[in-house]
C-alpha cells in the first residue's frame, strides 16, 4: 500500500507544539491564540486544528476537518500534475562524415521529432582519431539547424563535451509551421485561377 506524504506533513490537534498559534480561515475571528484556546475553538466546532505554516512566528493554524483538508490538497496536485507539461528530447546521432542520403533520412525523422512537439538533441559522435574533424561536425549541425529553421529554434549552439558537439533544437510553434505549410498550396491556386 502506498505511504500517504501529505498526512504527515501537517500537524494536527495536539501533535502541536507550540504556545501560541495564529489562527485564519473563514470559520474564526482571526488572531493570535493560546494552543488550549484553538483547540477549544476547533472541538467546539467538531473541527480539527491544522498547522498550515510551522516556520512561521507564531505558527499559522486553520480550523477545518482534516479528512476534507487533505482531499482538496491531493486534487490541487493532481491539477498542477495534469497542467505540467512534459518535455520529450529525441536524439540524432551523426558522424564526422556523415553521407547525404542518411543526412536527409535523419533529417526527415528530426522534422517528424519536432511536428509532434519533441526537443530535438543532435550530435555528432567523435570515434578515435577523428575528433581532428571536429569543424566538419559543426558545419554539419549548423547545416542540419539551417535545415529545421521553419520547424525548429536553436535552443543551445554546437558545443564539444568530451567525444560529442552537441546541438539542441526546440519545436517552434505548430501554428506558424501549418501557416508555411499552408502558403506554398495557395499560391498554386492562385495561379490556376488565374490562367
Amino acid at each position: 500500500m502506498k505511504k500517504d506524504n501529505l498526512k504527515d506533513q501537517y500537524r494536527i490537534n495536539e501533535k502541536i507544539r507550540v504556545k501560541e498559534v495564529r489562527l485564519v480561515g473563514d470559520n474564526v475571528e482571526q488572531g493570535v491564540y493560546p494552543l488550549s484556546e484553538a483547540l477549544e475553538f476547533a472541538r467546539a466546532q467538531n473541527l480539527d486544528l491544522i498547522e498550515i505554516s510551522p516556520n512561521a512566528v507564531p505558527p499559522v493554524c486553520r480550523i477545518l476537518d482534516y479528512q476534507k483538508f487533505i482531499y482538496q490538497q491531493k486534487k490541487r496536485q493532481k491539477e498542477q500534475k495534469a497542467k505540467s507539461v512534459k518535455i520529450v528530447v529525441k536524439e540524432i546521432r551523426f558522424g564526422p562524415q556523415t553521407d547525404d542520403h542518411d543526412y536527409n533520412f535523419k533529417l526527415k525523422h528530426a522534422k517528424n521529432f519536432l511536428e509532434e512537439g519533441a526537443k530535438v538533441k543532435a550530435y555528432v559522435f567523435f570515434k578515435g582519431r577523428s575528433i581532428l574533424f571536429k569543424e566538419q561536425g559543426e558545419v554539419l549541425l549548423l547545416r542540419f539547424a539551417n535545415d529545421l529553421e521553419d520547424y525548429a529554434k536553436v535552443e543551445q549552439l554546437p558545443l564539444l563535451e568530451g567525444k560529442k558537439m552537441i546541438i539542441m533544437l526546440a519545436p517552434k510553434k505548430l501554428g506558424i509551421v501549418q501557416k508555411k505549410l499552408v502558403k506554398p498550396e495557395s499560391a498554386v491556386e492562385q495561379k490556376i485561377e488565374e490562367e
